[in-house]
């Protein structure tokens, strides 16, 4: 994949601005298809965690909302940005709820779904997949939904990605 062409797609952020992945050019980027009503929604806490722990070194998380998977994300921005701030007391950015897959597919997840080495070759199977995202925008790993943000194996590939940004 073209780190090019992931860093000119247009994101609208959950609070209705405008920006572009190449925003967080030169940065460790971990993107997460996320929803307020599934089994993994407690992952935004160690989403959060992982964002104060390493942002300062040039690492943050894009949260993307998505209702794809069993309407697990039903209600609007708003409603899904106060959720993630008084619930988990979220400050990492959120974009506004899109598609990760489909005939909708945000270009985003078109351009990351590319990716094909590791454990997850493909389409988005459910909320809280986590791709990770090197300062040059290559893809350089994929969690499922099941790996835990804090696990070992997702600390040590942002450690690695961070890493080599030094």
């Amino acid at each position: 994949m073209s780190p090019t062409n992931l860093h000119s797609i247009p994101l609208t952020m959950n609070d209705g601005t405008e920006r572009s992945f190449g925003d967080f050019k030169g940065k460790t980027v971990m993107v997460v298809n996320v929803a307020s009503k599934c089994g993994y929604t407690p992952q935004y806490g160690g989403l959060e965690n992982l964002y104060q722990k390493y942002r300062d070194q040039g690492f943050v998380v894009v949260g993307v909302p998505c209702n794809q998977f069993m309407g697990q994300e039903p209600g609007t921005d708003d409603d899904i940005q106060s959720f993630c701030s008084t619930t988990y007391d979220v400050t990492f950015p959120l974009t506004k709820k899109a598609d990760v897959r489909g005939k909708n597919q945000h270009p985003l997840y078109s351009e990351l779904t590319k990716f094909k080495n590791g454990i997850l070759p493909g389409l988005v199977k459910w909320n809280f997949e986590k791709f990770l995202v090197n300062d040059q925008g290559s893809v350089v790993a994929r969690f499922a939904p099941t790996v835990e943000p804090e696990s070992a194996e997702v600390v040590a590939a942002i450690e690695g990605a961070l890493a080599k940004t030094a």
